[in-house]
């Protein structure tokens, strides 16, 4: 049985709506994050040297990072369910959004919560420089590059509700961290179609039991982006 190593608050969720999707037995094993530095407990480094979640354990193996772990799961337990037919225009579609989240997706994500979280480790008389700073960034560089990507996913899914074409697949699981993330922390008012997107993915009993399972993600300004 596959073993997902569950670290609250971090990208495993997606793990557990994935096998909540096809229907695979599992078993969850919990960790906390430390209440003051907010990271992995030593125990998930006994698992994997870098203690980053998701990590899975199957059949002897252990695996980390949300892709590689999806592809795994679809490639053994999948039987072609939630992936387009090889060849066809959708599966470059899936392909790609599949590495868009982590690739493309979250890096600005991350940047922006760590802009934000300068200031407040900085001396008292330093913070409002970090928050100069912070704000440079942010003006310049992460807001711009946040909101092009915002629109370029906007017009990707109107075109046929998903992202990979009219059906849901693996992708739109792996790209639910960064719109979650973006949703709470921006909102997606000017994004109709990834709101509705977000309302669909929602209503869908698997990610409904996913949360049941794991418990819900504080997807809030300063929660961290990793474990």
């Amino acid at each position: 049985m596959i073993v997902v190593h569950h670290l609250n608050d971090s990208r495993s969720e997606r793990i557990l709506w994935l096998l909540e999707e096809l229907g695979l037995p599992y078993e969850v094993k919990r960790y906390a994050r430390d209440a003051e530095t907010k990271l992995a407990p030593p125990e998930l480094v006994a698992i994997h040297p870098l203690g980053k979640a998701p990590v899975i354990t199957d059949d002897g193996r252990t695996l980390a990072e949300t892709g590689a772990i999806v592809e795994y799961i679809l490639g053994r337990y999948g039987e072609g369910r939630l992936i387009p037919p090889q060849g066809s225009d959708e599966r470059l579609r899936y392909t790609y959004w599949l590495h868009f989240a982590e690739g493309s997706a979250m890096p600005p994500l991350v940047m922006k919560l760590v802009f934000h979280m300068i200031p407040k480790a900085l001396p008292a008389l330093l913070r409002p420089v970090g928050r100069l700073i912070a704000k440079g960034a942010g003006d310049r560089f992460l807001d711009p590059t946040l909101a092009k990507q915002l629109a370029f996913m906007e017009a990707e899914v109107a075109k046929g509700g998903w992202f990979a074409g009219d059906r849901f697949t693996a992708a739109d699981i792996m790209m639910s961290f960064p719109i979650e993330t973006a949703n709470a922390r921006a909102g997606l008012d000017s994004q109709p179609h990834l709101a509705a997107w977000l309302k669909a993915i929602h209503a869908r009993p698997a990610y409904q039991a996913a949360i049941d399972r794991g418990g819900p993600y504080a997807y809030a300004k300063d929660a961290p982006s990793k474990a």
